[in-house]
C-alpha cells in the first residue's frame, strides 16, 4: 500500500520516469537546495571528483526541480557533489533529470538518495534518518527499508545525536568512530 511502499521513491531516477525531462543546462543556471541533507564537503574528495569530471566528464546526471521562485532556475535535488565538482573542473554545462516535485518529495528523495550512499558522516546519517521519522512520520522499521539497512543499525545511529554535542563534533570530524561514541 502508499503508506509503506517505497517505489515512488526512486533515488536513482531516469529520465523515462513519468515528468522527468534528460537536458544540460548551465552550470549557472543550478542551485542547491538550502535543505540538502549533507552540510560537510570534503574538499580532497570534491577534487578528485573534479579531476574525474574534467577527464570523463558527469557520468550520472544531477536531478534537478524547477526553481520556485525564479524563472530559469533549477534547485538541484541530488548531486550537489557532481555540481560542486563540475564547477571545479571549468565545466559550462551539466546532463540533468528535471522533475516537478513537490517539498516532500523533494526532501525524501534528497534524504534517501544521500542516506543510500556511503560518504555520509554517521553525524549526518543519523541527522537524516532522524528527519525521515519526524518529518514524514517514518517507522525505524520503514527507513530501514528505504535505505537497505536493519532496524538494530538504524536505532543505532540515530542514538548518535543523544550525545553530548562536543563528541557528536569528534564523531563529525571522525577523530571518534560512531562504534566508540
Amino acid at each position: 500500500d502508499e503508506e509503506t511502499s517505497f517505489g515512488h521513491l526512486n533515488a536513482e531516477p531516469e529520465a523515462h520516469t513519468p515528468g522527468a525531462q534528460k537536458r544540460v543546462l548551465g552550470i549557472s543556471q543550478l542551485s542547491p537546495d538550502p535543505r540538502q541533507p549533507r552540510q560537510f564537503f570534503d574538499d580532497k574528495a570534491l577534487g578528485e571528483l573534479a579531476a574525474s569530471i574534467k577527464q570523463h566528464g558527469v557520468l550520472q546526471p544531477i536531478l534537478v526541480r524547477p526553481h520556485k521562485e525564479i524563472e530559469g532556475q533549477y534547485e538541484i535535488i541530488a548531486g550537489e557533489r557532481r555540481w560542486r565538482a563540475s564547477q571545479r573542473a571549468q565545466l559550462h554545462e551539466v546532463p540533468v533529470i528535471i522533475r516537478d516535485l513537490d517539498d516532500a518529495a523533494a526532501l525524501q528523495i534528497a534524504l534517501i538518495e544521500n542516506l543510500q550512499r556511503q560518504d555520509l558522516n554517521a553525524i549526518e546519517e543519523a541527522k537524516g534518518y532522524e528527519r525521515l521519522m519526524a518529518e514524514f512520520a517514518y517507522s525505524q522499521e520503514e527507513v530501514a527499508e528505504v535505505v537497505g539497512k536493519s532496524r538494530s543499525y538504524v536505532a543505532n545511529i540515530v542514538r548518535l545525536l543523544h550525545l553530548p554535542d562536543n563528541v557528536q563534533e569528534m564523531v563529525n570530524k571522525n577523530e571518534l568512530s560512531a562504534s566508540h561514541a
